[in-house]
This record gives C-alpha cells, sequence and structure tokens, in this order.
C-alpha cells in the first residue's frame, strides 16, 4: 500500500485519476467542466480531487447511461 498512487484513500489529482482511467486528462476536465462526472473535493486554489473508486462508479454509470461500453480498465 505504500507508494500506491491508487489507494483507495488518497485523493488523486486530475492527471492521476485520467492516468488511472486510462484516458488524458484534458478529457477528464472536460466531463468535469460538462457535468458529466463530478470531483470528490475542489481545492482553495480551483483544482479538483478524486477518488478513484467514486470516479470509476461515475464513469461506469456515464457509460451505462449512453449505452456504450465502458473502456476497459488496464
Amino acid at each position: 500500500m505504500f507508494g500506491d498512487p491508487v489507494g483507495s484513500d488518497r485523493l488523486l489529482t486530475t492527471g492521476e485519476a485520467a492516468k488511472a482511467l486510462s484516458v488524458d486528462r484534458s478529457t477528464l476536465a472536460h466531463w468535469m467542466r460538462e457535468g458529466l462526472v463530478t470531483p470528490t473535493s475542489v481545492t482553495a486554489g480551483g483544482h479538483a480531487r478524486w477518488n478513484l473508486d467514486d470516479l470509476r462508479r461515475q464513469v461506469l454509470a456515464l457509460a451505462q447511461q449512453r449505452r456504450e461500453p465502458p473502456q476497459s480498465e488496464s
């Protein structure tokens, strides 16, 4: 668990979360701007922080809503 960048308790930056989902950072940022996904928190400086398990649930729900298969997790 030490050094695990995607540990369930750790909040990830948008770049880290995007990498964990195998999508570009700009894609995740776009989804957030469009209200398709919601970060766990936003810092005082306006930076999103993500719980990876929660984000994966949101992306799965979005994919199901659109009737598209979710991207595989690598």
